[in-house]
């Protein structure tokens, strides 16, 4: 008796444990789900929304502009080409950049 007593027993134990298994199974999708869910709305979509403006940006430069290149110059744009711009950077002194070096101006925002 005490053998079939065991076996009863052991039944419901073993199936509780493969329920305890599957419902952390699903919890842990359902965390990874949340996580990139959270990254997705905190860091891809803000900076594929940044990235967009910046590129319409670059396409509507027009002569009289005033640019900053990633490497810190400052200038007004003289001339613009298809992937270059020539910027003045001072009086007689003319730089020709690529296009996608090319920030806008903010210390003009900035004072007003």
């Amino acid at each position: 008796m005490n053998f079939i007593t065991f076996l009863l027993n052991a039944e419901p134990a073993a199936s509780a444990q493969t329920e305890t298994q599957a419902g952390s199974q699903w919890s842990m999708w359902i965390m990874l789900i949340l996580i990139f869910v959270v990254m997705w709305l905190f860091m891809i979509r803000p900076q594929r929304k940044q990235q967009k403006e910046l590129q319409k940006f670059r396409e509507g430069l027009k002569k009289g502009d005033k640019v900053v290149t990633i490497g810190g110059i400052y200038g007004t744009v003289a001339e613009v080409k298809e992937k270059s711009l020539l910027l003045e950077v001072d009086s007689n002194v003319k730089l020709r950049v690529d296009k996608n070096s090319v920030v806008r101006d903010f210390s003009e925002t900035a004072q007003q």
